[in-house]
């Protein structure tokens, strides 16, 4: 394969988590493998770190690869969304990647990768390689960036960002209000975006700029099923109808995520669950509201979740009943249902590129 795609140039910290994994690949394998130059060609969709070519049975293929740190299940769900238009060249680079993940990447998700530490999942034409149960012989980050990164405050902040780059230049106080956060929080936000690469600028009014905004993206997606949406008071209930949310009217201040809001932006999915963000102002009257009507039942295992909204700015008017593109994508993601996660790649596709391309 040709690569034909325009890489990113690699922070140094990137690039030596690749050099450390083609090292230990060498070591665990004998397989040689090397960094390689790609045609300055700019392709739609996500961008790969690099590429490398790996040398076997006298024959060399060529891979494009995304380095992310995993950690759990969802990272990797993320990691094959990223990976996923590069086919079967797409492989993760990784700087540790434990027995239990190197077996969802082979047994559940088909995901190529290599770690810092010898373990790899690697299949092509003439080529099969599965290392498990290396162990690092010093400590391995499992997560890249700072502590402040996840927290719940930092991915309003984040969230606020990505669905409304215009916010990046706007005063702290729309930001506070849009993100609801403290006014002291935002000042910290940006800090640790400036740390890490994700902003530059800010010296004078409106010249701030998100950097890399994908990455920060799946950033967030990875982070928020574990840090933020727990603490939205995540209520179940379990409908009689199954086809009740066809006809649902949702209270004020409510707004379909998850499975049905991905069925109404493709068109193409029958939900199994449902997703109801509620505005915590109007959460007890709008679901016993909906208890009413629809004769829930409270279930801990109900199809129906309900959760608080954690942002203050309004839907699209193309989409006024449901929640931004963004967290129906995250949501998607973390159930890591094949079906879903080939609806998510088409919701990245059809309704998020665009605007990373103008953030």
């Amino acid at each position: 394969m040709k690569p034909v795609m325009q890489i990113m140039q690699m922070a140094p910290r990137e690039r030596r988590i690749l050099e450390d994994a083609l090292t230990a690949l060498r070591r665990t394998t004998g397989l040689q493998a090397v960094i390689v130059p790609c045609e300055p060609k700019i392709a739609e969709g996500p961008r790969p770190d690099a590429a490398i070519e790996i040398e076997h049975d006298g024959q060399r293929d060529q891979f494009l690869v995304t380095i992310k740190a995993v950690d759990r299940a969802v990272a990797l769900a993320t990691a094959k969304q990223q990976l996923q238009p590069f086919g079967r060249h797409g492989v993760l680079v990784a700087p540790y990647v434990t027995a239990e993940l190197a077996t969802h990447c082979r047994e559940k998700l088909d995901l190529p990768f290599i770690d810092t530490v010898g373990n790899a999942y690697l299949r092509a034409p003439g080529l099969y390689v599965f290392v498990r149960g290396e162990r690092p012989t010093r400590q391995v980050a499992t997560a890249m960036g700072t502590a402040g990164r996840g927290t719940p405050t930092a991915l309003r902040v984040v969230f606020a960002f990505l669905c409304r780059p215009e916010l990046l230049n706007a005063p702290y106080r729309d930001i506070v209000a849009a993100a609801g956060v403290a006014l002291g929080a935002v000042g910290w936000v940006f800090f640790d975006l400036q740390a890490r690469g994700y902003v530059v600028g800010g010296t004078r009014k409106r010249t701030r700029r998100l950097l890399e905004p994908g990455r920060l993206l799946e950033e967030w997606v990875t982070t928020y099923p574990l840090k933020l949406r727990p603490k939205l008071t995540p209520d179940r209930f379990r409908a009689p109808d199954p086809d009740w949310w066809q006809k649902a009217r949702l209270p004020a201040g409510a707004l379909w995520g998850g499975e049905v809001a991905a069925a109404r932006l493709t068109g193409d999915l029958k939900p199994a669950t449902w997703t109801i963000y509620i505005d915590p102002a109007t959460r007890r009257p709008g679901i016993a509201g909906l208890v009413r009507e629809y004769r829930l039942r409270a279930d801990p295992h109900g199809e129906l979740e309900i959760l608080d909204t954690f942002w203050h700015f309004p839907p699209a008017p193309t989409q006024p009943d449901l929640v931004p593109p963004l967290l129906v994508y995250a949501d998607l993601v973390a159930t890591l249902d094949p079906r879903n996660l080939e609806i998510a790649r088409r919701i990245r596709t059809e309704h998020l590129e665009d605007a990373l391309r103008r953030a």
